[in-house]
């Protein structure tokens, strides 16, 4: 029993712990997604972003880069370039670039990991980034494209005053927060959920259990068959699933499962794999509908699998595998006087601000009075009780971890 409750405690505390370490990046991606349908007419999404030309790609990828979130916020922020007028190709470069070209990640990942899976790492969310190109080119899902796009409600309106008249204007900030607020309530259930497995999951599954998972785990890099690589790089992704937590918290698993003898294949796919989980194909299905979101699922899917194939071979050719006794993970203390507890803090008095703002009541009431008229489905109902669970949960553990 004793052992139990101090699992218990350890779990909560992950599952916050990982909460904590995201939430500014939660904050500034929905803050994006927001002030994108505010601001950004349809016109200029169209003109910037509107075609499916390598130019339209690359500034899909370079906004993505400089826009770098969690897979949660990415996913709403790629919703709204979409919805605005994006196409379907420069949105997923988008997406890609904003969860794998990521400078916070790549410093996480260097301390680690070390220098090869940071070349990996954005050497490979180009690679993803291409495949996924190159799938499109050869499908072609115009009418899927056309479908998902009619399925988004555009509830911002764009209007005729010039840009620099709505960015002084209250009533525009107004609706920004608004946007916020409905990006939260979208997404809340699916990310306590997560952040809650993931802590049971590490508190609870012992690492023995990953090793299972990665047939011939513990050879050094050449000694791998084409097959294995194979079965790791198919594996990672399931992995992915059990453990979710988005990029930044996997990184310590990542390294165990490498420390452990999971070929470099498998831990990059592992990493990937942050856009291809249930919680992910749960937000596209309610954005674009579930056919728009199985097909996303399958295109990172087949990409990742292949550049992870890639990334592997083409270090090994070099000799530059890690070895995986180099890798070693720490212990990890989430709440301290560090970057993150600044960023945390300066990101919550901006939304602070948002609420505060004058005209936001109106436009709050407006949400609820629409969400209160809109009927949720048996499946959200279940998940919001399990939401609802998961933060007794959490709460109880807190308490159990500090007071005995």
């Amino acid at each position: 029993m004793k052992d139990l409750i101090s699992k218990w405690g350890e779990a909560a505390y992950t599952s916050v712990g990982f909460f904590w370490m995201a939430l500014w990046a939660f904050i500034l991606g929905y803050l994006i997604s927001s002030i994108i349908q505010v601001f950004v007419t349809e016109a200029r999404m169209q003109k910037a972003m509107g075609r499916s030309g390598k130019k339209d790609i690359l500034l899909g990828t370079f906004f993505g880069f400089i826009s770098s979130s969690c897979s949660f916020s990415a996913l709403a922020t790629t919703r709204s370039i979409f919805q605005k007028g994006a196409s379907f190709i420069s949105s997923i470069a988008f997406l890609l670039a904003s969860t794998n070209l990521v400078i916070e990640l790549g410093i996480i990942i260097s301390i680690f990991m070390g220098w090869q899976f940071l070349v990996g790492e954005y050497v490979g969310g180009i690679l993803l980034i291409l495949f996924s190109y190159i799938l499109v080119r050869i499908i072609k899902p115009d009418k899927l494209v056309a479908a998902a796009r009619n399925k988004l409600d555009d509830n911002t309106q764009d209007d005729e005053l010039p840009a620099k008249q709505k960015l002084f204007s209250a009533e525009s900030w107004a609706k920004v927060a608004k946007q916020f607020n409905m990006e939260w309530q979208m997404v809340w259930k699916d990310v306590t959920i997560g952040f809650t497995i993931a802590g049971i999951i590490a508190a609870f599954v012992p690492d023995e259990f990953f090793r299972t998972l990665f047939i011939n785990s513990g050879k050094t890099g050449g000694d791998y068959s084409f097959f294995t690589l194979l079965e790791h790089v198919l594996v990672g992704p399931v992995a992915a699933f059990f453990t979710f937590i988005g990029s930044m918290g996997n990184i310590p698993l990542a390294a165990l499962l490498y420390g452990k003898g999971v070929s470099f294949a498998g831990v990059m796919a592992f990493i990937f794999s942050d856009l291809v989980v249930l919680p992910v194909l749960r937000i596209n299905a309610k954005y674009y509908g579930w056919k728009m979101s199985l097909f996303i699922l399958f295109l990172l899917f087949v990409s990742l699998v292949i550049s992870s194939l890639l990334l592997h071979y083409g270090l090994d050719i070099f000799h530059l595998l890690p070895h995986s006794g180099a890798v070693t993970i720490m212990q990890k203390e989430y709440f301290q006087l560090n970057y993150t507890f600044f960023l945390n803090i300066a990101f919550a008095v901006v939304v602070l601000a948002l609420v505060f703002l004058p005209g936001h009541k109106g436009e709050q009431h407006k949400v609820n009075h629409m969400h209160h008229h809109n009927k949720s489905s048996t499946t959200d109902t279940i998940l919001k009780w399990l939401a609802i669970t998961c933060m007794v949960w959490l709460i109880t553990g807190m308490v159990l971890k500090y007071t005995i």
